[in-house]
Parts: C-alpha cells; sequence; structure tokens
C-alpha cells in the first residue's frame, strides 16, 4: 500500500498512541478513570480473617491461576504465648480449602491473609532489568508480560514471597489488586468476596474513604516494617510472631 506525505503525516498521532498504550503495559481502564485521583491499598483484619478460603478460591477464578501457584493465600499461625518467636504455621493448598481443625491446643490460632503489598520503593521493580515490573500512578504494581525476561530477579528480589513464575506464560506473575476491576469502579475479587469483610480495598487518595477514620482510631502494622519499603497493605491486629 503507497501512502502520500499527507497520509503518514495524519496517521503518526495515532501510531504514537497506539505505541504508547502497548509500552505501558496497563490493562484496559474505563474511560473516564483518572489514575492521578487514586492511590490504592488495602485494609486487611485479622480479628475477622476466619481461614474459609473464599478469598483465595475468588483470585484464582478471577485471574485464572494456575493450579499450585497464589496471587493471594493464607497462613495459619499458631502461638505459645511463651514462645513469641517460633510460631507453627501452616498453609495448606494456599489456605484455598480452608484449614483442618488445629491439634494444637494452648497459645493462640489466628489466619493470615498475605498478598503482593503494592510497595512505594518495591525491590522488584528496582531489580528489574527491563523495566516490566512498574508502578502505575495510582499506586498499583504490575508487570508487563510483554515486555518480562523470565529473570526471575523480582521474584527472588521479593521479601514478601509475592511472586512466582508463571508455567505457561513463562515470566513473573503476581496479584495486580484485581487492576481491571478497580479501574472500573469495583472492588477486587478477594474483598467482593470475603464472608466477614477481613479485605477493604482502600482508596488513599479519597478523603471521604473510610480507611482515614480508621487508620487514626486503629493501631495498624505493615508486614516487615523494618524494611521500609513502604507497604499499602495495612493489617490490623497484626501478631508479633508474623513473617
Amino acid at each position: 500500500m503507497n501512502l502520500t506525505r499527507r497520509q503518514v503525516l495524519l496517521l503518526l498521532p495515532a501510531a504514537a498512541a497506539a505505541w504508547e498504550f502497548v509500552m505501558a503495559g496497563t490493562p484496559e481502564k474505563a474511560p473516564d478513570y483518572n489514575m492521578n485521583e487514586h492511590w490504592w491499598g488495602m485494609l486487611l483484619d485479622i480479628t475477622k480473617c476466619i481461614g474459609c478460603g473464599s478469598c483465595v478460591r475468588a483470585c484464582a477464578t478471577e485471574n485464572d491461576v494456575p493450579d499450585g501457584y497464589f496471587r493471594t493465600w493464607i497462613e495459619d499461625y499458631h502461638r505459645e504465648d511463651w514462645h513469641i518467636e517460633t510460631p507453627v504455621v501452616s498453609s495448606p493448598d494456599g489456605g484455598k480449602n480452608g484449614f483442618p481443625q488445629s491439634k494444637l491446643t494452648g497459645g493462640r490460632n489466628f489466619f493470615v491473609p498475605k498478598l503482593c503489598n503494592h510497595c512505594v520503593d518495591s525491590p522488584c521493580t528496582q531489580v528489574c532489568p527491563v523495566g516490566a515490573t512498574y508502578h502505575t500512578a495510582d499506586g498499583v504494581v504490575l508487570v508487563d508480560y510483554e515486555y518480562c525476561l523470565g529473570c526471575r530477579y523480582c521474584i527472588q528480589a521479593c521479601p514478601y514471597g509475592c511472586r512466582f513464575f508463571h508455567p505457561t506464560k513463562h515470566t513473573a506473575d503476581k496479584c495486580t489488586l484485581c487492576y481491571h476491576r478497580i479501574s472500573k469502579g469495583l472492588t477486587t475479587a478477594c474483598c467482593e468476596n470475603c464472608p466477614t469483610g477481613a479485605r477493604q480495598l482502600a482508596d488513599l487518595k479519597n478523603p471521604k474513604d473510610p480507611i482515614h477514620e480508621y487508620l487514626k482510631t486503629h493501631s495498624v502494622q505493615v508486614l516487615k516494617a523494618h524494611l521500609a519499603t513502604g507497604s499499602k497493605m495495612f493489617y490490623n491486629g497484626l501478631d508479633g510472631s508474623v513473617r
């Protein structure tokens, strides 16, 4: 096909816009969604988590997570009151099908849901040699599967163990905070399916979001705070033995 110089000049802006979209690797958003108006995180209330596995199953279904791999999972902790540093931790099949009755007596049992912490200063983005792991303007850490080399550097760098190597895509994979949902005004699949409200999506830029009042009235914590990654997963009732 022969194009005139005028036709080429007319097509250039559209081509540039299309290429920018490809390069960004960001999932489809609602037309009126403004990334700069949001800053996403999540509240996880340990005191409400019953270890039912609904969140894990919902995530697997929503995001087509392969069997044996997890974008989110639940850990069952048993801690003896006299020895806080050595809890017994189990997570059969990521807690996908719940947990059997504990045979351990005494001490304290509780469940801890885990997922990507969508850190502000994420180690994974720092080690990616091609920029395939990146931050969106609204605070979500994503993987561009077209760019990812499968080098696994980000998987090794994540201090929370939240990434895995996808067996068929041959790329790094992890929780996207259901970006395809939240950018259209929906909540995440795990939050939507939690029967006790132990998980709550939070928009830290929205002054009307209940998260602000909650942070003022509760002593919330983040996992591995000493690493200063800027985690945006806020836990209520987090036990000191949680790793």
